[in-house]
């Protein structure tokens, strides 16, 4: 606790506005409520990911109190079986269908999102309609589980299997009243006619490191939450969190690459914007943050196809 109030503190001097609390699950903490405190007292906007099964009514108490600027609920599925298939525990569905009842007859504001899962897609419409009838905010989905950050063999082949194909995202996509007017409204935009310059090897041209940062419970330091190298970790227990802004960023911003299937491919693509591609995606499917990902590849592919070509209505409807 006190490590996270002397972060905070140098991040609300380096004029942070902003704070997300996330996990794992971030109500587990025994001193969440501390934390929280005095984040909020630091004069920081702080955000809330949680699955909702914690929620109790100390916790609709003390957010009626310190309002939070938003929660975020993650919705696994709207069935019992659904929803601990995915859990794999007993009692969690109700206990969210609890935690959610409470925030919702209170008037917290509350935001949805779901993963798009093997073990849920013939559920996600249902999960669609029933987040965005609870909501005045926003739900959204998000297609893309990557794989553990200890590269565990077992648990991400486990990972691997409950992904949907490039051709179930692209449909998923297609049929979101929200998402695909969306893409097709930056269409020009996410489908890069200019290519970088031929000369380019820089790795990051996302936006990991320019407006914000991630700490993870063990104290490291992150460009963003997903990038696990090494190169791109820096010990808050062993150096400022200036240092690591102001030194450590503008270094791993500035790493390069010498792979050559990687430049001609991957960096000269005009679908990168269309791309789950990014290093820190890269690092965690093939232990290279300059890899070339087939998967990513064939998703920017059917994406493309979608928003360009004419496309035949389809009885079904998946969301």
């Amino acid at each position: 606790y006190n490590d996270i109030k002397k972060i905070a503190d140098q991040a609300v001097g380096l004029g942070a506005l902003w704070c997300l609390l996330t996990g794992g699950e971030p109500l587990l903490r025994q001193d969440f409520f501390d934390v929280y405190l005095y984040l909020k007292k630091k004069g920081l906007l702080v955000s809330v990911f949680t699955n909702a099964t914690l929620i109790t009514k100390k916790h609709i108490l003390f957010f009626k109190r310190y309002p939070p600027r938003d929660i975020e609920v993650t919705v696994y599925g709207i069935t019992r079986e659904t929803y601990e298939r995915i859990s794999r525990n007993p009692g969690s569905f109700d206990a969210f269908m609890s935690g959610l009842k409470l925030l919702l007859e209170n008037g917290i504001r509350v935001r949805f999102k779901s993963m798009a899962l093997r073990s849920n897609f013939h559920e996600l419409s249902a999960i669609a309609s029933f987040c965005r009838e609870r909501t005045k905010d926003y739900f959204r989905f998000d297609p893309f589980l990557h794989l553990r950050y200890d590269g565990e063999p077992v648990r991400n082949a486990e990972i691997k299997s409950e992904r949907l194909l490039p051709e179930e995202i692209v449909e998923l996509e297609r049929q979101d009243p929200e998402r695909f007017p969306a893409l097709k409204k930056n269409c020009d935009k996410l489908i890069n006619k200019e290519l970088p310059p031929a000369d380019c090897n820089h790795l990051f041209h996302c936006g990991a490191g320019l407006g914000s940062f991630s700490v993870g419970c063990d104290g490291f330091f992150r460009l963003c939450s997903s990038l696990k190298h090494p190169d791109c970790i820096y010990d808050l227990k062993k150096g400022t969190l200036r240092e690591a802004w102001e030194d450590f960023v503008p270094k791993g911003r500035d790493m390069r690459s010498d792979n050559a299937e990687f430049l001609k491919a991957c960096r000269r693509c005009s679908l990168v914007n269309l791309c789950m591609w990014c290093p820190a995606n890269a690092y965690l499917e093939s232990g290279r943050l300059d890899q070339p990902i087939e998967f990513f590849c064939a998703i920017a592919h059917s994406r493309e196809k979608m928003l360009t070509q004419p496309h035949q209505e389809r009885a079904s409807k998946v969301i």
